[in-house]
């Protein structure tokens, strides 16, 4: 049976019991109401408690009139302290219901057994047991012996602050309950004073109840003084402030001063506060520093970070950080470099913080793809990770082998390197790597001073060329042309020498060189009569050129290759 449905329950015993046809009967010198319904008593329902004892709402009801009667006429408590911790004690109620022998009354029970007043107290102000139990006084069973206590309390209670948010503050500032007569009144006003309203006050005593301990808190009246200077009145400050959090006001003026130092103008600052004034009232802006240092560790600069806050969505920080990590958890699964989901984080924060992307195995299913092609999409454009968040519908990726084949077709048709003919059959064979890539080493080609017409009659002529890496490419036509001084136009007339390796072209020409400064070889050498002999062939015609030919050749060799 759920908490609800007890309350439920409890609710509707209440109103029955003490409404409808009802007699008024003085009671212990306080007034209460019996029900007339004979009917009532045999359709009473039954409560099961923690321990496994049964609890009707009916004898639930008995023991909290008992126990209201017990401390406000026994015991002399207020009737308003009284009321409040027989009716917000339930912990208590079921404890003291155990207790309790078969027909015997709570009303008899508690006169012949004095209870701890401090439990039904403390768990009335909001407590659990297991936040309480610690708390109780070693020495003491009533609450008229600690004057202090009650006195504060009511202090408390006075001003306006809900008497179930009154736990909070004695767990997290015990000290104000404890001091002397009219110091606590003192201290609420010298926050008045600075121009905090009453209103004001009753949130914040609850949200950080340290404030009242010691002087006016220097860090708060920081903030304050900051936003106002920023144009943030301070009824959006109240606006801001959840009950529910504990707030640390030295972080909160620590961060708006970071801001400040990172090179943000007043203008800009007091547009974000402004503009995002709740983000600096979550959780003691814990999360924004650690969104911070998130953001820091994959290399973002603070300028970065600041202009990045200036653009935040209308979202708490903590789901953003939440979005942030799942994110950065998804990439790590499907084996995304770190230097890679770096420069996603970098330059997308904005968006990965903004959406909740899918398990990766669940994209994996719906993509219908590997890691390692979901990896080449997210390259290609990481504004793809949008369209695969939560409850999206995501479309399989296409056929990767079928679009690289139709791209790579359309490439060679549009150069004329191969007709509509048998030969694109071969030519798919020769050209390896995806379509994209075939278009990028032939604009690599292009890019390095050869007109598209050459390019189209080396790729004709030695069409393997195309099958190597856009930086092997490149690294290629660099040491030929500036490294060994062959103009560019060479290639075209032998273009198959871009096949042959790096090792391969500088062994043969550094071989070249030196037997030229030996005397021993042609300067006028071409490039075919140099690297289109094989190893044999060359040795035999060139290096035997010189007695210390082959010695040279092998050191030279091992040399280069060792690199």
């Amino acid at each position: 049976m759920t908490h609800l449905h007890k309350f439920r329950i409890l609710k509707w015993v209440s109103s029955n019991f003490v409404g409808g046809n009802k007699t008024s009967l003085p009671l212990m010198g306080s007034l209460f109401y019996i029900a007339e319904n004979p009917r009532f008593y045999r359709t009473k329902r039954i409560v099961q408690i923690e321990n496994g004892q049964s609890i009707s709402p009916i004898s639930r009801t008995e023991a909290q009139v008992a126990l209201l009667e017990y401390l406000h006429v026994t015991r002399n408590l207020q009737f308003m302290d009284a009321e409040n911790m027989s009716k917000n004690s339930p912990h208590f109620l079921e404890k003291l219901l155990a207790k309790v022998d078969v027909g015997q009354s709570v009303t008899r029970f508690l006169h012949f057994h004095p209870i701890n007043e401090f439990e039904p107290f403390f768990e009335s102000l909001g407590l659990k047991p297991h936040e309480y139990n610690p708390l109780l006084p070693r020495d003491l069973m009533f609450l008229c012996d600690d004057d202090l206590l009650l006195e504060n309390y009511h202090v408390l209670c006075n001003y306006g602050v809900a008497r179930s948010k009154l736990g909070k503050i004695y767990k997290e500032a015990t000290e104000v309950f404890q001091y002397d007569h009219g110091v606590l009144v003192l201290k609420l006003k010298a926050y008045e004073k600075l121009g905090l309203s009453q209103s004001f006050m009753i949130k914040l005593v609850v949200c950080s109840p340290y404030l009242l301990i010691g002087d006016v808190n220097v860090d708060f009246i920081k903030v304050v003084e900051i936003l106002r200077k920023l144009g943030v009145e301070i009824s959006r400050i109240e606006e801001s402030l959840s009950e529910n959090c504990s707030y640390d006001w030295s972080k909160l003026s620590a961060l708006l001063n970071l801001f400040r130092y990172a090179g943000y103008n007043e203008e800009q600052l007091g547009r974000l506060v402004s503009q995002h004034l709740g983000i600096f009232f979550e959780d003691s802006v814990n999360r924004i520093y650690l969104l911070i240092g998130f953001l820091l560790k994959f290399g973002s600069s603070m300028n970065q970070i600041c202009s990045m806050f200036l653009q935040f969505p209308q979202m708490q920080v903590e789901k953003f950080v939440s979005n942030l990590r799942h994110c950065f958890l998804f990439l790590n699964e499907i084996e995304m470099e770190v230097h890679e989901i770096g420069n996603i984080f970098r330059s997308h924060t904005l968006m990965l913080g903004s959406c909740r992307l899918k398990k990766s195995s669940t994209l994996r299913t719906d993509l219908r793809a590997s890691y390692k092609r979901i990896r080449e999409v997210i390259r290609e454009n990481p504004q793809v990770l949008k369209k695969w968040v939560m409850r999206s519908k995501v479309e399989p990726l296409p056929n990767m082998i079928l679009k690289s084949r139709m791209l790579k077709t359309k490439f060679l048709l549009d150069l004329g390197i191969v007709d509509k003919s048998n030969k694109i059959e071969r030519a798919l064979k020769v050209f390896l790597g995806s379509g994209a890539k075939i278009q990028e080493r032939f604009d690599c080609l292009v890019e390095a001073g050869l007109s598209r017409k050459d390019v189209c009659e080396m790729i004709k002529s030695s069409p393997e060329i195309l099958s190597q890496t856009k930086d092997v490419l490149e690294t290629k036509i660099d040491f030929l042309v500036n490294k060994m001084g062959f103009p560019i136009s060479s290639l075209v007339n032998f273009s198959f020498c871009l096949k042959f390796s790096t090792q391969r072209i500088e062994l043969r020409l550094t071989m070249c060189d030196w037997l030229k400064d030996q005397g021993k070889a042609d300067p006028m050498r071409s490039l075919s009569t140099i690297l289109a002999y094989s190893d044999k062939v060359f040795i035999r015609d060139y290096v035997n050129r010189h007695p210390r030919g082959p010695e040279i050749w092998q050191d030279l060799k091992n040399q280069i290759y060792s690199k």
